[in-house]
């Protein structure tokens, strides 16, 4: 069992920016693999990123590139997404998960950018 837990949501304007953390319970954190998905209402639940268990690969889905970055603290047990230049259509819940024996996903934080 891992428990995740995601902070750091809010509401912001365009052009703005927000980073969102995401800490994960278990001694096995380094070996993990996480990664962001964002549902907007009305909308699939839609992967942004991952981020290997070393923090040396990423990936991103085409319409965040440039703008987010996904980056890990081994040594605290926490994955951060970093959002700049936010966009209206950025608005979603995001959640993060850990690839562990299973995927395991957080409850949620709100991001809302205003126009």
């Amino acid at each position: 069992q891992v428990d995740v837990a995601e902070t750091g949501g809010g509401l912001v304007q365009t052009g703005g920016s927000l980073r969102l953390s995401c800490q994960a319970s278990g001694r096995m954190f380094n070996t993990y693999t996480m990664g962001w998905f964002r549902q907007a209402p009305g909308e699939e639940r839609a992967r942004v990123g991952t981020i290997s268990w070393s923090g040396d690969v990423t990936f991103y889905i085409d319409s965040v590139k440039g703008r987010f970055t996904i980056s890990r603290d081994n040594t605290k047990n926490t994955m951060y997404l970093q959002m700049d230049n936010l966009k209206p259509e950025d608005s979603a819940v995001y959640y993060c998960y850990v690839d562990s024996d299973h995927r395991y996903w957080g409850q949620g934080t709100q991001v809302t950018v205003s126009s």
